[in-house]
């Protein structure tokens, strides 16, 4: 996900990508605790998604804050 994906999404849309996106990195952190995990390059991918969600989130909070 690029940052102008998150900005473009409404609030609600970003919340549901931020429990997706939970969800997933849970499911990655339980198959690399089994052995099972082939590309840990996707755990630092979702987890660098998770904070992009939550800064937009954010940044959408504070602007509508101070509007």
């Amino acid at each position: 996900m690029k940052i102008e994906d998150a900005r473009s999404m409404t609030s609600d849309q970003l919340k549901d990508e931020l429990l997706t996106l939970k969800k997933e990195a849970f499911n990655l952190r339980f198959q690399q605790a089994i052995g099972q995990l082939e590309n840990t390059s996707r755990m630092r991918d979702v987890r660098r998604d998770i904070a992009r969600v939550k800064t937009v989130l954010g940044d959408q909070q504070q602007s509508g804050a101070e509007a």
